[in-house]
């Protein structure tokens, strides 16, 4: 018996808990802040918060965290290891994941996503549903990449940085860390840490 704990009962968590039956996880618990007035989560329980499951470490086989928010994803996510959880990474089974590259603990990669060789993704990411991350890419920790994004080869992106569904990046780009990237945005320039980008070609706001 594989037994999983999620913290995040959301619509995100839904997700997260049914690539996590695909993947072979027999029995899914949720955890959620917001216990007890949130008991379920679709058919799966939330039997505690985060307080709770720690309490519970020993009678879970992994841990993922399925909140939207990357800094608190982040943030949850080293908690849960420095008290000795196995941060779970999960790979939805039509996603398609090259073998020589490196997908952090935590992260989750959905279905259709395409991440091709010599790919770095830090802890803690999402790379979600047909998103695309070309050769070479490095992606930091925290980040999430929105449904439909494609990121061209060799590009870098900084820790806890949102990709908006749709985005387009050029080869080659620096985006630094806490950026936003607006739904639909072509980013064709390097951008610094800290900024909301929007349009096309994408421009600080």
């Amino acid at each position: 018996m594989k037994r999983l704990a999620i913290l995040g009962a959301s619509g995100h968590g839904k997700v997260v808990a049914e690539i996590a039956e695909l993947c072979g996880w027999n029995e899914i618990h949720f955890y959620d802040d917001n216990w007890p007035a949130v008991s379920t989560n679709g058919p799966w329980n939330v039997l505690g918060n985060t307080e709770g499951l720690v309490k519970n470490s020993n009678a879970y086989n992994g841990v993922i965290v399925a909140i939207g928010s990357n800094s608190i994803r982040y943030d949850k996510s080293m908690c849960l290891i420095s008290q000795g959880f196995n941060l779970t990474t999960l790979i939805h089974p039509f996603a398609t994941v090259s073998g020589y590259s490196e997908i952090g603990q935590g992260c989750v990669v959905m279905a259709g996503a395409v991440i091709n060789p010599f790919v770095k993704i830090g802890a803690a990411s999402i790379v979600n549903t047909s998103a695309t991350v070309d050769h070479d890419c490095t992606i930091g920790h925290g980040v999430h990449i929105g449904p439909g994004v494609n990121v061209a080869g060799t590009v870098i992106i900084g820790a806890l940085t949102w990709l908006g569904i749709g985005s387009s990046i050029k080869q080659c780009i620096s985006i630094g860390c806490q950026v936003v990237v607006g739904a639909g945005a072509v980013v064709v320039n390097n951008i610094s840490d800290g900024l909301t980008v929007v349009g096309i070609p994408a421009r600080a706001v």
